[in-house]
């Protein structure tokens, strides 16, 4: 399954930093290998990293950035995640083609077009909502039409579509939602920091068997921003303000803007 079409015109485009960045993760796999148990990352991996121009997903200040693997600032106090890290989370959920994925924190929208040249459909859970109307209109500009975003506290999921075969927390937590292991379907994968905001962090692989069981393995050592939550209220999967970003609109604003 192809999506991302729109980005072929940037192909040529930062060709040498984008060579460089995937030397680069190859590299940092090999030297991460015993914490990770991966010598080497899934070919369909790597070729996503490649193909996805991550400086469309970044600041205009940033762009000539957009390739060295580090994470970079972007809007209301957020980062968008250091290219080995993306290749490794990804490569974590061992996605098939026609995979359903949910992912808690959309951000700039980078990660979630990498989750969708992989998968079937891909489901974004972003807070802010002035990231998830950019990261939607970026996205169904740039091609990747099988991903919706969506404006919700990421804690709770988004149990309409569930069960997904992957899901990835972009931001820390202090423990394991209960609702995102509820929405993980039998022998579904999902890729989660978790610590402390100021200290330790780890990234942990949960799976869940066939009999539902979860079984959870240490990867390495991270350092995330943590999971913006709405305050003063506790807020109940009945209750949550789902709102599905429309792209059409966004396009429709877009040419209003202009």
């Amino acid at each position: 399954m192809e999506f991302g079409n729109k980005t072929k015109r940037s192909v040529n485009s930062f060709t040498k930093e984008r060579k460089a960045m995937i030397e680069r993760i190859k590299q940092e796999t090999q030297l991460t290998a015993s914490y990770t148990g991966r010598k080497k990352l899934n070919d369909r991996v790597i070729q996503a990293l490649a193909n996805v121009p991550r400086h469309y997903f970044v600041e205009n200040s940033q762009q000539r950035l957009a390739y060295i693997d580090s994470p970079l600032p972007i809007h209301c106090g957020q980062t968008i995640s250091q290219p080995f890290i993306v290749a490794l989370m990804t490569d974590l959920l061992e996605l098939s083609e026609d995979a359903v994925v949910l992912e808690i924190g959309t951000g700039s929208g980078y990660q979630a077009a990498i989750l969708s040249t992989l998968s079937k459909a891909v489901y974004s859970i972003e807070i802010i909502d002035e990231l998830a109307k950019s990261a939607q209109n970026k996205l169904t500009r740039y091609g990747y039409e099988n991903v919706t975003v969506f404006v919700s506290d990421g804690y709770y999921g988004l149990p309409d579509h569930a069960p997904y075969d992957g899901i990835i927390v972009t931001a820390v937590t202090e423990e394991i939602p209960q609702p995102l292991l509820d929405q993980l379907k039998p022998g579904g994968r999902m890729v989660i920091p978790v610590g402390s905001r100021s200290g330790r962090q780890n990234l942990l692989q949960i799976t869940k068997s066939d009999a539902g069981e979860i079984e959870q393995r240490n990867i390495l050592p991270v350092a995330f921003v943590p999971l913006t939550r709405y305050k003063n209220k506790k807020i109940e999967p009945a209750e949550m303000n789902i709102e599905s970003i429309d792209p059409d609109q966004e396009k429709a604003d877009k040419i209003d803007e202009n």
